[in-house]
């Protein structure tokens, strides 16, 4: 490719590899840029090891299914831990610390860096926004976003979660409560249906008994083996690999062009500008530190875009000083969460189930769903045992349990869980269904991120991250948390746990950088020429509650039409 490409983005999570793709296949020349390392690239067998022989990588080629599945292993602690783990917020190099957030309130910051970013663990939910959100609110139409949608949907592509038994019992849970099944994809009542999820359909050999389960693992489709928090390394090569996170999706399509290159371990620390005919800066290029060795240099090219998530894009913005804006990392949303998880007798599974266990790690993370506009959803999860028994039974703003005993005749525990009480939880593990409340959180202009004044890293000062939600979310959480327990008490839960999650629970982070306060509706940036977002940080507001993974795509594949339209 050229020596200064047409356009830099910055990011290769869950916006930076569509918009790459997008400007690609037009012949604009991409050079994508991303923190973290690289896995499934031969150029770097061992990215965790050392720095390779290389820095970036454009040709497809270089793509390795094998390796990538060698990396990624099933263990959780590899994996998940957040200061040590592969998927944590953090360089390459594992000998080193994460990378620091200031975050003083007891939180989940749940982020990770590397090509793919933070889709590397998601759940591949990928639903669109509640129409009545955008509508009423956005500077744009719920309609215009349609074509976008239905183009990531197809590209991905996106399927409706198959039925193992947490989903059978979520719906039998969710009928018992007077919910109707809804049948379309753009909701605008409540009901329960299926998860749209960027997950390839169950392989067509899962339960042939001819075939053995590693076998099943090499070929293409889902092996509902319920690893989809950590990366799901399953199918024939990694471009059909069953989880359709961004580098085995959108990445190699990137590649494919042959007008984008992607260089990981690659820290942006500051936007360059030159000064326009229009009185406004134009974003020329970017300076970079290289993460193994911490050289920096500078990097230029004709347009900038930024997809490096809602709290390190306005950290970019604030460390390179561009124009004063009061909304950058200001309106803070982050869906505010809580579960609540019932354990079930096995008499009363057989007799829903047919089966005495419900085996929460079958089958896709999060596979079913209950929309309720005006208030969030409420989705499955069935996480591994590690991680159940962290976020639904020890992390909470209640305290503990055994200290204050149940919090209302709703619930008869809340709270975290230790000792025997904890125990006899994951003893029930099996038999159990945690239900994660996501509310349609409020935005308010407190709910920040912004440079801490005291404290740097490497990559100069670390952001401060605030959250508080409002009342108005409060009472959406509570209200969903009680239909919920409705829903486990109507399918038969003789336990019901609720953990009472603190606010700081970061997982679905938007609107930092809103659209119609900070970008214009095409993304661009009010005050910076040429400079563009692309991740869920131009947000207008919590999408009404639903994941916002693929409205973030469709909105980079929106963009990059228009960035085209207008520099290229």
């Amino acid at each position: 490719m050229k020596t200064n490409p047409d356009v830099i983005v910055i990011g290769a999570g869950g916006g930076g590899p569509v918009i790459a793709k997008e400007l690609g296949e037009r012949g604009i020349n991409v050079l994508v840029l991303e923190a973290g390392p690289w896995y499934g690239n031969k150029k770097w067998p061992e990215p965790n090891q050392n720095r390779g022989k290389a820095k970036m990588s454009s040709d497809p080629g270089d793509l390795d299914g094998s390796l990538y599945r060698n990396q990624l292993t099933r263990l959780e602690n590899d994996m998940n831990d957040l200061v040590t783990g592969k998927f944590r917020w953090g360089s390459a190099d594992r000998r080193r610390t994460p990378w620091y957030r200031n975050v003083p309130d007891r939180s989940f910051l749940y982020q990770s860096a590397g090509i793919g970013g933070s889709t590397l663990h998601y759940y591949a939910n990928s639903l669109r926004a509640f129409p009545q959100a955008i509508d009423n609110e956005w500077p744009i139409n719920y309609d215009d976003l349609i074509p976008y949608y239905e183009k990531v949907e197809n590209t991905l592509p996106v399927e409706f979660a198959p039925t193992t038994s947490k989903e059978a019992l979520f719906y039998y849970g969710a009928e018992k409560a007077g919910f109707p099944l809804n049948q379309t994809l753009d909701v605008t009542s409540s009901g329960y249906r299926p998860q749209p999820n960027a997950i390839l359909p169950p392989n067509e050999h899962l339960m042939d008994p001819n075939v053995s389960l590693e076998e099943v693992s090499h070929m293409e489709g889902c092996t509902l083996s319920g690893h989809c928090g950590q990366g799901c390394p399953y199918g024939p090569t990694l471009e059909k690999m069953a989880k359709r996170s961004t580098n085995v999706s959108y990445v190699p399509l990137a590649m494919k062009t042959g007008n984008v290159t992607f260089r990981p371990n690659t820290f942006v620390m500051k936007i360059l500008t030159e000064d326009s005919a229009s009185g406004r800066p134009h974003a020329t290029g970017v300076q970079i530190r290289d993460t193994w060795t911490g050289e920096i240099e500078e990097l230029r090219s004709k347009t900038v875009v930024m997809a490096a998530g809602c709290i390190e894009t306005p950290r970019l913005w604030l460390k390179s000083e561009l124009p004063h804006n009061d909304w950058v990392g200001r309106g803070m949303t982050t869906h505010y969460m809580d579960m609540v998880t019932g354990t079930f007798d096995e008499q009363t599974l057989m007799g829903i189930l047919g089966s005495p266990s419900v085996n929460p790690f079958v089958g896709h993370t999060s596979g079913a769903r209950l929309d309720y506009p005006g208030l969030g959803m409420i989705e499955n999860l069935g996480e591994s045992p590690g991680l159940s028994a962290q976020q639904a039974f020890g992390f909470s703003q209640y305290g503990y349990n055994i200290l204050r005993g149940p919090g209302s005749d709703k619930w008869d525990q809340r709270g975290r869980l230790t000792g025997s009480e904890l125990e006899e939880a994951m003893n029930g593990y099996k038999r159990s269904l945690t239900l994660l409340i996501v509310t349609d959180d409020e935005v308010q202009y407190q709910n920040r991120v912004e440079l801490d004044p005291h404290i740097k890293d490497e990559h100069g000062p670390v952001p401060f991250v605030h959250y508080t939600p409002s009342e108005k979310s409060k009472k959406r959480r509570e209200e969903l948390a009680k239909v919920a327990t409705t829903m486990l008490r109507g399918a038969g839960a003789s336990q019901i746990h609720r953990s009472d999650l603190p606010p700081n629970y970061y997982i679905h982070i938007q609107s930092t950088m809103r659209m119609g306060f900070v970008v214009d509706t095409s993304c661009e940036a009010y005050q910076v020429e040429g400079l563009y977002i692309a991740d869920n940080s131009v947000d207008y507001n919590a999408l009404g509650g639903p994941n916002p993974t693929l409205t973030t795509q469709a909105l980079a594949t929106r963009t990059a039409e228009l960035l085209a339209k207008k520099y290229f």
